[in-house]
């Protein structure tokens, strides 16, 4: 049992080793699988708001048209309860998201006030973005009578994945900036 619990440890210990050299050698790739890990993570915490949202807070506003609003209804936005859904469970998501990034994945040091001024206007504008494509989606999936639980959480997730083409550079070299080098 004593030599068991030996090889484990030095087996976990080669692990640790062998880990923190790839990610040594491959910095740059290991910043992105902490951000993918992050934005896994939080996407988790804005699927289960937003399913909540969506199912349970606004489920009678998921047919109720968004009335008088010519810009929403310009661009295919018709029913209240998508809309807030999205819009809620966006905004919780990103913020989740900005804590983890700055504090694990990049680890950043640049002025948290800039960062975070620099960080809402890019969020205001990715959830602009998701909120209408987001709405759109469910506008095309509820009036083609696709809409069911799986359908909308299968749309909600190509949403929240499209903004990654933007969201990781603008993370990895202008919010989340490193003043300092990395001491490892």
């Amino acid at each position: 049992m004593e030599n068991q619990n030996k090889e484990a440890k030095e087996m976990n210990s080669g692990f640790k080793e062998k880990a923190s050299a790839f990610a040594k050698k491959h910095a740059e790739i290991w910043k992105f699988i902490k951000f993918a890990f992050t934005g896994a993570s939080t996407s988790v915490l804005e699927m289960a708001v937003f399913a909540f949202l969506q199912y349970v807070v606004f489920r009678s506003l998921n047919e109720v048209p968004v009335t008088d609003n010519p810009v929403l209804e310009f661009f295919g936005i018709e029913y209240q309860g998508y809309l807030y859904s999205y819009f809620i469970s966006a905004v919780i998501g990103y913020a989740a998201a900005y804590i983890m990034n700055r504090k694990l994945t990049f680890k950043a040091d640049a002025n948290p006030v800039l960062s975070t001024v620099i960080y809402t206007i890019m969020v205001v504008l990715t959830i602009t973005f998701n909120t209408w494509f987001g709405a759109f989606l469910g506008t095309i999936i509820e009036n083609s009578g696709y809409a069911n639980v799986f359908v909308v959480m299968l749309t909600k997730l190509v949403v929240m994945t499209v903004p990654t083409i933007w969201t990781y550079p603008l993370n990895r070299f202008v919010i989340h900036r490193k003043k300092k080098p990395e001491a490892e």
